[in-house]
Protein backbone atom coordinates (compact mmCIF):
# COMPACT_ATOMS: atom_id res chain seq x y z
CA UNK A 1 0.00 0.00 0.00
CA UNK A 2 1.28 3.58 -1.03
CA UNK A 3 2.07 6.28 1.73
CA UNK A 4 -0.27 9.07 1.81
CA UNK A 5 1.15 12.13 -0.27
CA UNK A 6 2.53 14.82 2.14
CA UNK A 7 0.86 18.54 2.28
CA UNK A 8 4.42 19.64 2.19
CA UNK A 9 7.15 18.16 0.58
CA UNK A 10 10.51 19.48 -0.21
CA UNK A 11 14.23 19.85 1.43
CA UNK A 12 13.34 21.55 5.10
CA UNK A 13 16.69 22.05 5.76
CA UNK A 14 18.30 23.49 1.81
CA UNK A 15 15.48 25.67 2.42
CA UNK A 16 16.95 27.12 5.77
CA UNK A 17 20.39 27.04 3.79
CA UNK A 18 18.72 29.25 1.06
CA UNK A 19 17.35 31.54 3.59
CA UNK A 20 19.52 31.99 6.52
CA UNK A 21 23.26 31.07 5.46
CA UNK A 22 24.25 34.13 4.27
CA UNK A 23 22.70 35.89 7.18
CA UNK A 24 25.18 33.30 9.29
CA UNK A 25 28.40 34.25 7.66
CA UNK A 26 27.98 37.72 8.38
CA UNK A 27 27.12 37.20 12.02
CA UNK A 28 30.24 38.38 14.16
CA UNK A 29 30.92 34.69 16.40
CA UNK A 30 30.05 34.40 20.48
CA UNK A 31 31.06 31.93 22.75
CA UNK A 32 26.77 31.76 24.25
CA UNK A 33 26.30 28.26 24.69
CA UNK A 34 22.23 26.67 23.61
CA UNK A 35 19.97 26.42 26.28
CA UNK A 36 17.59 23.72 26.87
CA UNK A 37 14.30 25.06 25.66
CA UNK A 38 10.85 23.28 24.98
CA UNK A 39 7.98 24.10 23.34
CA UNK A 40 4.31 22.97 23.12
CA UNK A 41 2.08 22.99 19.50
CA UNK A 42 -1.33 22.59 21.32
CA UNK A 43 -3.68 21.13 18.20
CA UNK A 44 -7.22 21.25 17.70
CA UNK A 45 -8.57 18.70 15.56
CA UNK A 46 -12.26 18.87 16.27
CA UNK A 47 -12.90 20.45 12.94
CA UNK A 48 -12.22 19.62 9.43
CA UNK A 49 -8.82 20.86 9.02
CA UNK A 50 -6.69 20.76 12.24
CA UNK A 51 -5.84 24.12 13.92
CA UNK A 52 -2.51 25.09 15.99
CA UNK A 53 -2.61 27.43 18.87
CA UNK A 54 -0.32 30.57 17.92
CA UNK A 55 0.57 33.73 19.66
CA UNK A 56 2.71 36.98 19.04
CA UNK A 57 5.29 38.33 21.16
CA UNK A 58 5.97 41.31 22.17
CA UNK A 59 7.40 43.96 20.41
CA UNK A 60 9.97 44.79 23.10
CA UNK A 61 11.75 41.05 23.52
CA UNK A 62 14.83 40.97 22.03
CA UNK A 63 14.36 37.53 21.35
CA UNK A 64 11.60 36.94 17.85
CA UNK A 65 10.15 40.30 18.48
CA UNK A 66 6.83 40.38 17.27
CA UNK A 67 7.19 37.11 15.86
CA UNK A 68 4.03 34.34 16.07
CA UNK A 69 5.22 31.56 17.69
CA UNK A 70 4.06 28.07 19.64
CA UNK A 71 4.27 29.19 23.34
CA UNK A 72 7.52 27.35 25.25
CA UNK A 73 11.05 28.52 26.72
CA UNK A 74 13.89 27.68 28.93
CA UNK A 75 13.62 24.80 31.01
CA UNK A 76 13.72 25.80 35.01
CA UNK A 77 15.53 23.22 38.01
CA UNK A 78 11.87 23.23 39.11
CA UNK A 79 10.31 21.65 36.10
CA UNK A 80 12.44 18.73 37.73
CA UNK A 81 10.29 18.12 40.83
CA UNK A 82 6.98 18.74 39.96
CA UNK A 83 4.82 16.16 39.77
CA UNK A 84 2.39 14.82 37.01
CA UNK A 85 -0.20 12.72 35.96
CA UNK A 86 0.84 9.54 33.75
CA UNK A 87 3.99 9.48 32.51
CA UNK A 88 5.48 10.04 28.62
CA UNK A 89 4.31 7.64 25.83
CA UNK A 90 7.21 4.90 25.39
CA UNK A 91 8.20 6.43 21.76
CA UNK A 92 8.06 9.70 22.95
CA UNK A 93 9.82 9.58 25.63
CA UNK A 94 12.42 7.42 23.71
CA UNK A 95 12.83 9.88 20.70
CA UNK A 96 13.45 12.97 23.26
CA UNK A 97 16.18 10.74 25.01
CA UNK A 98 17.69 10.03 21.74
CA UNK A 99 18.53 14.13 21.70
CA UNK A 100 19.96 13.92 25.62
CA UNK A 101 23.87 14.12 25.97
CA UNK A 102 22.85 12.12 29.20
CA UNK A 103 19.43 9.89 28.18
CA UNK A 104 17.19 9.36 31.09
CA UNK A 105 13.25 9.21 31.53
CA UNK A 106 13.37 12.28 34.30
CA UNK A 107 15.45 14.65 31.62
CA UNK A 108 12.67 13.64 28.71
CA UNK A 109 9.74 14.23 31.29
CA UNK A 110 11.85 17.36 32.94
CA UNK A 111 11.15 18.96 29.24
CA UNK A 112 7.61 18.07 29.10
CA UNK A 113 7.21 19.75 32.29
CA UNK A 114 8.88 22.90 30.93
CA UNK A 115 6.65 22.82 27.61
CA UNK A 116 3.48 22.68 29.84
CA UNK A 117 4.76 25.18 32.29
CA UNK A 118 5.46 27.53 29.62
CA UNK A 119 2.34 27.33 27.99
CA UNK A 120 0.28 28.25 31.39
CA UNK A 121 2.21 31.38 32.06
CA UNK A 122 1.96 32.34 28.35
CA UNK A 123 -1.45 31.64 27.62
CA UNK A 124 -3.37 30.89 30.70
CA UNK A 125 -4.12 26.96 29.18
CA UNK A 126 -2.92 24.49 31.86
CA UNK A 127 -2.83 20.93 29.79
CA UNK A 128 -3.50 18.08 32.10
CA UNK A 129 -5.43 16.17 34.63
CA UNK A 130 -8.54 18.13 36.83
CA UNK A 131 -9.83 14.91 38.45
CA UNK A 132 -7.04 14.18 40.69
CA UNK A 133 -7.08 16.87 42.98
CA UNK A 134 -4.57 19.76 43.68
CA UNK A 135 -0.81 18.52 43.38
CA UNK A 136 0.58 18.61 46.67
CA UNK A 137 3.77 20.58 47.27
CA UNK A 138 4.53 22.18 43.95
CA UNK A 139 7.55 24.18 43.82
CA UNK A 140 7.48 27.55 44.24
CA UNK A 141 6.54 30.09 41.62
CA UNK A 142 4.74 29.19 38.37
CA UNK A 143 4.10 25.62 39.33
CA UNK A 144 2.49 26.68 42.34
CA UNK A 145 0.12 28.70 40.76
CA UNK A 146 -0.85 25.85 38.24
CA UNK A 147 -1.59 23.42 41.27
CA UNK A 148 -3.77 25.90 42.76
CA UNK A 149 -6.25 25.77 40.12
CA UNK A 150 -6.66 22.03 40.97
CA UNK A 151 -4.50 20.54 37.71
CA UNK A 152 -1.69 18.04 37.44
CA UNK A 153 -0.07 18.94 34.42
CA UNK A 154 -0.79 15.51 32.02
CA UNK A 155 2.21 13.49 30.10
CA UNK A 156 0.55 11.35 27.96
CA UNK A 157 -1.02 12.97 25.51
CA UNK A 158 2.69 14.65 24.41
CA UNK A 159 4.43 14.37 20.99
CA UNK A 160 7.39 14.68 19.63
CA UNK A 161 7.64 16.59 17.04
CA UNK A 162 11.37 17.82 16.45
CA UNK A 163 14.23 19.48 16.95
CA UNK A 164 16.53 22.34 16.52
CA UNK A 165 19.55 24.28 17.53
CA UNK A 166 20.35 28.16 16.91
CA UNK A 167 23.75 28.27 15.29
CA UNK A 168 26.60 29.54 16.73
CA UNK A 169 26.74 33.13 16.19
CA UNK A 170 24.18 33.79 18.07
CA UNK A 171 23.89 35.83 21.23
CA UNK A 172 20.76 33.86 22.31
CA UNK A 173 20.82 30.44 21.64
CA UNK A 174 18.57 27.04 22.44
CA UNK A 175 18.75 23.62 22.32
CA UNK A 176 14.39 23.43 21.37
CA UNK A 177 12.47 20.34 21.87
CA UNK A 178 8.73 20.81 19.70
CA UNK A 179 6.41 19.29 21.30
CA UNK A 180 2.81 19.02 20.50
CA UNK A 181 -0.51 18.00 22.22
CA UNK A 182 -4.07 17.75 21.45
CA UNK A 183 -6.49 20.48 23.03
CA UNK A 184 -8.42 17.81 24.30
CA UNK A 185 -6.11 17.53 27.07
CA UNK A 186 -6.73 21.21 28.36
CA UNK A 187 -8.40 21.07 31.87
CA UNK A 188 -8.54 24.61 32.09
CA UNK A 189 -7.53 28.10 31.25
CA UNK A 190 -7.37 31.58 33.28
CA UNK A 191 -7.46 34.87 31.81
CA UNK A 192 -4.70 37.61 31.85
CA UNK A 193 -2.30 36.29 30.90
CA UNK A 194 -1.91 37.60 27.23
CA UNK A 195 -2.10 41.21 26.75
CA UNK A 196 -0.18 44.65 25.48
CA UNK A 197 1.91 44.17 28.70
CA UNK A 198 2.52 39.98 28.67
CA UNK A 199 5.19 37.88 26.63
CA UNK A 200 2.77 37.62 24.32
CA UNK A 201 0.09 40.34 23.26
CA UNK A 202 -1.66 38.20 20.97
CA UNK A 203 -3.38 34.48 20.60
CA UNK A 204 -5.04 32.97 18.08
CA UNK A 205 -6.47 29.51 16.59
CA UNK A 206 -5.14 29.13 13.01
CA UNK A 207 -5.41 26.16 10.45
CA UNK A 208 -1.87 25.16 9.21
CA UNK A 209 -2.10 27.03 6.37
CA UNK A 210 -3.43 29.84 7.61
CA UNK A 211 -0.45 29.82 10.48
CA UNK A 212 2.07 30.02 7.59
CA UNK A 213 0.73 32.80 6.60
CA UNK A 214 1.28 34.96 9.81
CA UNK A 215 5.21 35.98 8.68
CA UNK A 216 6.67 33.25 10.75
CA UNK A 217 10.64 33.12 11.46
CA UNK A 218 12.20 29.79 9.45
CA UNK A 219 12.27 27.19 12.02
CA UNK A 220 8.73 27.72 13.30
CA UNK A 221 7.59 27.27 9.84
CA UNK A 222 8.97 24.48 8.88
CA UNK A 223 8.39 22.36 12.37
CA UNK A 224 4.62 23.35 11.32
CA UNK A 225 4.95 21.94 7.80
CA UNK A 226 6.72 18.86 9.67
CA UNK A 227 3.77 18.28 11.92
CA UNK A 228 1.49 18.58 8.65
CA UNK A 229 3.14 15.67 7.38
CA UNK A 230 2.95 13.78 10.73
CA UNK A 231 -0.60 14.44 10.94
CA UNK A 232 -0.93 13.36 7.54
CA UNK A 233 0.71 9.98 8.11
CA UNK A 234 -1.60 9.73 11.56
CA UNK A 235 0.31 11.43 13.95
CA UNK A 236 2.10 8.02 14.57
CA UNK A 237 4.48 8.28 17.93
CA UNK A 238 6.86 5.23 15.90
CA UNK A 239 8.19 7.44 12.85
CA UNK A 240 10.94 9.49 12.95
CA UNK A 241 11.15 12.79 13.55
CA UNK A 242 13.29 15.54 12.63
CA UNK A 243 16.62 17.32 14.45
CA UNK A 244 17.89 20.92 12.32
CA UNK A 245 21.68 21.64 12.88
CA UNK A 246 23.98 23.50 11.54
CA UNK A 247 26.68 21.58 9.77
CA UNK A 248 29.78 23.02 7.57
CA UNK A 249 28.13 23.59 4.97
CA UNK A 250 24.44 24.78 5.94
CA UNK A 251 21.54 23.32 7.78
CA UNK A 252 20.91 19.78 8.16
CA UNK A 253 18.55 17.44 9.12
CA UNK A 254 18.90 14.50 10.83
CA UNK A 255 16.31 11.52 11.97
CA UNK A 256 15.58 10.13 15.68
Amino acid sequence: MNAPPLPYEGDFAAELTRELWTRHLAAVPTAARPRKAATLILLDQSGAEPKVLMGRRNASHKFMPGRFVFPGGRVEPADRRMAAAGALDGETEAKIMACLRRPTSSGARTLALAAIRETFEETGILVGEADCGAPEAPPEGAWTEFASHGVYPGLDNIHFVGRAITPPRHALRFDTFFLAADASGVAHAVDGKVGPDKELVEQRWATIPEALDLGLFAITAVMLRELANRLALGFDRRAPAPVYLLGRKGWERRLV
